[in-house]
């Protein structure tokens, strides 16, 4: 029986590279997408945990998006000023930082209570870029202490700006959809109001009552038949058209 030989080092590397690019030619969500950096992170440096974070514009700080160890109840709210921590200074300045050993000895570092990986001793930091400007930041940490390779450090940088790029791209797509979602609801609510208007008057005129009564009549309908109020007024309207005398 033929032995099974492990992967060498160029294979990995070549494995790693047809990874990368059909990620970034993929059509993923934001999340799956920032799921893979941290998987790649991980084969890259053989860290013990990966933590990526994605910038919020308008609040200009770095929020905990995905992670190799389970942080639930973390991941969307822990929040980090850009400039603040390491993270916070990576994101500032575009630039690497490694650190060996003793990371949270660091004057830049700054601890999270929830994160675990903050008592780890070496920890590596790269930005997530996209045309020239961080859009956030994945970083590696090793329980024990660890000299950082350069291919670990080239290859971190090579994730970070070549997924920084497809990230921000399926973030504009995310965007867009949000958008085209707000416009429809949009639409759906000035129309639902127009009906409701309409069914109000038709109301107003058959019972000789208030625009406010005739409203409250509706609203409590709704109510009463647990029926969305656009229904109701569809089929006042419905019940006025075909009672209309024929011309």
């Amino acid at each position: 029986m033929a032995s099974v030989t492990s992967m060498s080092a160029p294979e990995s590397h070549v494995s790693m590279l047809h990874r990368i690019s059909s990620i970034v030619s993929s059509d993923l969500s934001v999340d799956e997408m920032l799921g893979e950096v941290v998987g790649l992170a991980v084969q890259a440096t053989g860290c013990d945990a990966c933590l990526a974070y994605l910038v919020d514009r308008p609040t200009e700080e770095l929020v905990l998006r995905a992670s190799q160890l389970p942080h639930a109840a973390a991941l969307g709210r822990l929040r980090i000023p850009i400039g603040e921590g390491v993270t916070g200074w990576v994101a500032a300045h575009q630039a690497v930082v490694a650190l060996s050993s003793n990371a949270a000895g660091d004057p830049r570092f700054k601890r999270f209570q929830e994160l675990v990986e903050d008592t780890y001793q070496a920890f590596l930091s790269a930005p997530l870029v996209s045309k020239g400007e961080a859009i956030g930041v994945v970083n590696v940490h090793h329980r024990e202490p660890h000299q950082h390779s350069p291919d670990e450090v080239a290859t971190l940088v090579f994730i970070g700006e070549q997924l920084g790029v497809a990230i921000s791209r399926s973030l504009l797509e995310e965007e867009k959809e949000r958008l085209i979602e707000e416009t429809v609801e949009m639409k759906r609510v000035l129309e639902t109001r127009k009906l409701v208007e309409r069914a109000k008057g038709i109301l107003q005129r058959q019972r000789g009552i208030s625009e406010e009564e005739a409203y409250l009549h509706l609203r409590n309908q709704s109510r009463r038949m647990r029926r969305p109020m656009r229904d109701l007024a569809e089929a006042i309207i419905l019940a006025e058209d075909l009672n209309r005398p024929a011309a």
